[in-house]
């Protein structure tokens, strides 16, 4: 976990010195040697991570290193503040001469100097302490010595979660058990995947132990592989099993060839690795087999060991894995199709578990609870969630316990701590998953645990948050949120979080972490100072505090007060809180946040809904969120001073937006779909407008005259564009052109009120019709062909149209959503709509269609899975012929006041 600290430290020093080498002046010097310094620290805790120490005097040197980076980041960033506070301040008195400006900046250079000295001279006597205590030779001598434990422990550990104990086992044994009895050709590979606990090696063992598996292959081995594997050793353990087999399945072997004399198992036990390969592979490569891997941590393992089990042995030959990343997975089986993933318990099999275990001994299988129990039961087993390993564990302590209330609640007050009792426990099987980890993964899953229990995870809005804490690390060219994503997905695989809700077009929209994984990830943030939750610490604040977490009502805390007692600066504030942040707070806060750079207020509120003059004194901010309520926020002009920002999201909340905005050309993401920004203007370098955002890759904001000209075109990395209320003035040729060049684009949503239409006709058809209000015509005229916009796949406008485009090509070509709202469209736009390839959701809203019959006719909408339709105030008739949406899933009709009957085929496929 430290060795992520020092290495996004020595990153944003490494980028510092690029940048800012004219602020450093003749300080550059100890900069650079803080950076290489760092750059060993990081190499080093590297090796100490991949190593797995955890002896106390590590520990102990580690938690040194990370308070000396935390000094150094707090030190360089306070000198930028106060470099740049400098700046503003010549800035009001330009009459002064140069050389003034020079003597002011002096005292801050020697200050750094002086600092950054001390600090390396700290650091250097924090490495030299590796050989004055013995950790170089500790570190160096732990790799072998814990993994002949390991490999020990694990050849000896039975299942934690008994084969009795899976509700449900015997379908997912039925599933595998078919799987493995394939007869394809050669050998093929099979997996199970899961989270810890959730019994992958009760169902491996409960197929490879049944009698028809074990009479359908010739030989059979099952080994232990564990997180820290050597290949020679499993080699040799597959070679035992297989060559030199007990007494049940010496004498099955017997007929296929004589067993191997004591001479030959002395040679096998001294071969080399690759001779041991070579001469189990010939061995195999007549044979049916079966091997089984429990517990794969890593692709090496498969990489190693392919080549010794024959693809082309006897056909049905198979090799099973149980592993909790589900790309492992992937790359040994090539397909989903031989990937069993095993799921959580649903309630009912939670507590037929739990009862089974609680009382084990007592001559009964149904037990009479009395109510207060029941009602206890539910409550801790509602806080296993469906994993089977802390059923078992709670269960089974129970069992000993007197069946009383007053014994049951003991137990579900300390939960946490029961299931945390050894390296076997709970959550010691849990956490063989985050130590896995590689460093730049451990700071993204630990961050997942600053939201409240049972919450559901915005996943774009997690992005956004790694982001600006700095844990991406860059890759080439790639875009960094493209980055965060793959990051996101491999978190999934290992199990370590869970898949909420997906967008249309596959990717993640949502998450979930199970919560004992996330009691993990509080747990080992606390360790390692990596974030504090306000309501969990106690009246002894801890001394350094780098993020804070509010989950609950601030009335019984004061921020101001756990931070009186910080020795470093707060970097993030995140408050999942209704409480109210006044002026008075804004001020007592001030000292400890001037280094902040992230400020979440998703479910707060800010006093009066009125940010402080003083937030463009927080020049480090990279994150500003402010939503989760409808109202009215005021957003002072000094924004513009927050030159660092790359997001800012005031969800739905009404804002009029300081057109200093603009001057924020770090900005990435835009996110004030209720916001106006104020009149553009002229600054002294210039025109400022939307142009020099050019980084920006999500912008959702209302249409206003900041959309006048080809400024809007130039915004070529935007990957999402929503534009409310826009009002045809803004509308122009520039406007459709510069839609054209955005040609990245994923979303597009474009809305232009009802009120504007006589302006657009005026504008755009040179006449007015107003035979009814709902025939005005086309409020998007310029709209151009989708052509080149590969990428786009959700499409939503809101406006009058004269009638839709005809030619296919019109569209986008991968198009998967459209939403049409206020259309008034005359002409039903199935006829059109049913062509598009792709399309597998389809919304027509408040009038997007005012006719009395839509008809979807045979072959159309092959792919369409979700069809709504809400306030279509004229439809009487929705006619769905044989042959026509195949494949939908969900119909939705809603306020289609007009409308009293669905087609006959609908009903039979939807009863």
């Amino acid at each position: 976990m430290a060795e992520g600290t020092v290495t996004f430290f020595a990153e944003k020093l490494s980028n510092l010195i690029l940048q800012e080498a004219s602020v450093f002046g003749e300080v550059e010097g100890q900069i650079k040697l803080l950076r290489n310094e760092l750059e060993l620290m990081g190499l080093f805790l590297r090796d100490v991570d991949s190593k797995r120490v955890y002896e106390e005097r590590v520990k102990a040197w580690v938690n040194q290193l990370r308070s000396a980076t935390h000094e150094a980041e707090d030190v360089i960033d306070e000198f930028i503040l106060n470099m740049d506070h400098r700046k503003r301040r010549l800035n009001t008195l330009k009459f002064l001469p140069t050389c003034v400006g020079m003597v002011d900046k002096l005292p801050f250079i020697h200050e750094l100097d002086s600092r950054v000295k001390d600090i390396n001279a700290m650091i250097g006597a924090i490495m030299d302490n590796r050989s004055k205590y013995g950790l170089e030779d500790l570190t160096a001598s732990s790799s072998s010595t814990t993994t002949d434990q390991i490999v020990v422990h694990k050849e000896k550990r039975p299942p934690l979660v008994e084969e009795s104990d899976v509700v449900g086992i015997d379908d997912g044994a039925k599933k595998v058990k078919r799987m493995m009895k394939d007869g394809k050709h050669g050998r093929s590979v099979l997996s199970i995947v899961g989270m810890g606990g959730l019994g992958k090696t009760t169902l491996a063992k409960k197929v490879y132990n049944e009698r028809e598996v074990q009479e359908h292959f010739d030989c059979k081995a099952w080994v232990y592989v564990s997180q820290e594997f050597r290949a020679r050793e499993i080699l040799l353990d597959i070679a035992r099993h297989v060559m030199f087999p007990n007494d049940e399945e010496q004498r099955k072997l017997e007929e296929i060839r004589e067993t191997p004399s004591d001479e030959e198992k002395r040679k096998l036990e001294e071969m080399r690795e690759n001779e041991l390969g070579e001469k189990l592979c010939e061995f195999l490569g007549e044979k049916k087999y079966l091997v089984v891997m429990d517990d794969v941590w890593s692709r090496e393992v498969w990489n190693s060991l392919r080549l010794y089990l024959p693809q082309e042995a006897k056909d049905g030959s198979k090799v099973l894995i149980t592993t909790r990343n589900q790309e492992i997975a992937l790359h040994a089986t090539y397909s989903e199709e031989f990937i069993y993933e095993l799921r959580h318990m649903n309630d009912d099999e939670s507590w037929q578990l739990f009862l089974k275990k609680a009382f084990r001994g007592t001559g009964t299988t149904t037990p009479t609870l009395t109510t207060e129990l029941e009602e206890l039961q539910e409550k801790i087993v509602t806080k296993c969630k469906g994993l089977p390993l802390a059923i078992v564990v709670l269960g089974s302590l129970l069992s000993t316990k007197e069946k009383t209330k007053q014994s049951w609640e003991k137990v579900l007050a300390s939960v946490e701590w029961h299931l945390d009792q050894g390296p076997e426990s709970c959550m010691g099987i849990l956490a063989l998953s985050y130590n896995d980890l590689p460093y730049y993964l451990k700071s993204c899953f630990l961050y997942c645990g600053i939201f409240p229990e049972d919450y559901e995870i915005d996943a774009w809005h997690l992005i956004k948050l790694w982001l600006a804490e700095g844990f991406i690390e860059r890759r080439g060219k790639e875009r960094l949120e493209d980055i965060a994503e793959d990051y996101m997905h491999e978190l999934i695989h290992r199990s370590l979080i869970q898949v909420a809700d997906r967008r249309v077009d596959g990717r993640v929209k949502s998450c979930r972490m199970h919560d004992f994984l996330r009691d993990l990830t509080v747990s080992e943030a606390k360790d390692a100072n990596f974030f504090e939750v306000l309501e969990n610490m106690d009246s002894t604040f801890p001394i350094s505090i780098r993020r804070l977490v509010i989950h609950q009502n601030l009335i019984n805390h004061d921020i101001s007060q756990c931070l009186h007692n910080s020795s470093s600066r707060l970097r993030s504030l995140v408050s999942f809180s209704g409480s109210t942040i006044g002026k008075k707070s804004w001020g007592s806060l001030q000292e400890h946040i001037k280094l902040l750079t992230v400020l979440n207020l998703s479910e707060g509120k800010v006093g009066g809904h009125v940010l402080p003059r003083e937030i463009g004194q927080l020049i480090h901010l990279k994150f500003l969120c402010i939503k989760g309520f409808r109202s009215n926020v005021k957003l002072p002009s000094s924004i513009g001073r927050l030159v660092n920002l790359q997001s800012l999201d005031l969800g739905a909340n009404d804002c009029n937006i300081p057109h200093s905005i603009w001057k924020l050309k770090k900005l990435r993401h835009l996110e004030c779909r209720d916001c106006k920004i104020s009149s553009q203007s002229q600054i002294n370098n210039g025109y400022l407008g939307v142009e020099q955002l050019t980084n920006l890759q999500t912008l959702a904001l209302k249409g206003g005259s900041w959309l006048e000209g080809d400024g809007l075109g130039k915004l070529t990395q935007l990957r999402s564009l929503e534009l409310r209320q826009c009002s045809i003035l803004y509308l122009k040729t520039e406007f459709f052109e510069s839609i054209a060049k955005l040609t990245v684009l994923e979303i597009l949503k474009l809305s232009i009120t009802k009120g504007h239409a006589k302006k657009i006709l005026e504008n755009c058809l040179g006449s007015v019709r107003e035979e009814n209000d709902h025939h005005t015509k086309t409020l998007l005229p310029g709209l151009m062909p989708f052509t080149h916009h590969a990428y786009l796949y959700d499409l939503s406008l809101y406006g009058i149209l004269e009638k839709l485009p005809e030619q296919i090509k019109f569209y986008p070509p991968k198009l998967l959503k459209l939403t049409l709202n206020r259309c008034f469209l005359t002409d039903d736009p199935m006829m059109i709509l049913k062509e598009l390839p792709s399309l597998r959701i389809l919304v027509l809203g408040l009038d997007a269609y005012w006719g009395e019959k839509m008809v979807s006719s045979s072959g159309g909408f092959l792919q369409l899975e979700r069809l709504e339709l809400f306030s279509l105030n004229a439809l009487e008739e929705l006619m769905v012929e044989k042959g026509a949406m195949s494949s939908l899933k969900t119909l939705e009709i809603l306020h289609c006041c007009k409308m009293e009957k669905l087609p006959f085929s609908m009903l039979v496929y939807f009863l």
